[in-house]
């Protein structure tokens, strides 16, 4: 549950965060499902100013660095990602008409009944335990960042990070991606000569 008093997080912090399926369901194997995902990540970026300076979206899970607006905490964002993503992959499911569309739809309930929740289906895990760090220190948030781009490449899915559509590291090889990200140059995220904003 989160608290009513917003916890005060240093204006120079991001996140990295990673948002499991319920289960870990390889969910998101079709363009459609996976799509629904940049499309949000877009929308919090527009409309909740999110900064996104990495993602990338596995069949089961999502890795993001982020920066939330005005330095609130990941959890609120979670919260609200969760809630916004949800239905929209649940309508992408019914009408993909994916024939693991039942066996899903059960452990989304049975989730959701287990917590005790109003919402009937849950498609995300509750908790990311999301870890901080230093926007001053380049050197760390590249490093996270080369690793989640290396996760299709880990798993056989590309050759190369930057071939994998559903990711930011296309952002990293100056090619144009799927989601605005803000990409992280070597001097850190606010003592840079320039931020690229794809």
């Amino acid at each position: 549950m989160l608290s009513n008093e917003k916890p005060i997080i240093p204006l120079d912090s991001c996140f990295f965060l990673t948002l499991n399926t319920v289960d870990k369901i390889d969910v998101f194997v079709r363009p459609a499902y996976k799509q629904v995902i940049a499309d949000a990540l877009n929308y919090f970026i527009e409309c909740h100013g999110l900064t996104v300076y990495a993602w990338t979206l596995m069949t089961s899970h999502l890795h993001l660095v982020i920066r939330t607006k005005e330095s609130s905490a990941p959890a609120y964002f979670e919260r609200d990602f969760k809630k916004y993503t949800t239905p929209a992959v649940l309508t992408t499911i019914e009408m993909e008409m994916d024939f693991r569309r039942t066996w899903m739809m059960k452990h989304f309930e049975e989730y959701g009944k287990s917590l005790g929740r109003i919402e009937k289906f849950n498609v995300w895990q509750n908790c990311s335990s999301p870890l901080r760090f230093d926007g001053q220190q380049p050197r760390t948030l590249l490093e996270r960042i080369d690793h989640i781009h290396e996760n299709p490449v880990r798993e056989r899915i590309v050759e190369q990070p930057e071939a994998y559509m559903f990711s930011s590291a296309r952002d990293y090889a100056g090619m144009r991606g799927l989601v605005n990200v803000r990409v992280v140059q070597q001097q850190g995220i606010f003592g840079i000569k320039k931020l690229s904003v794809n």
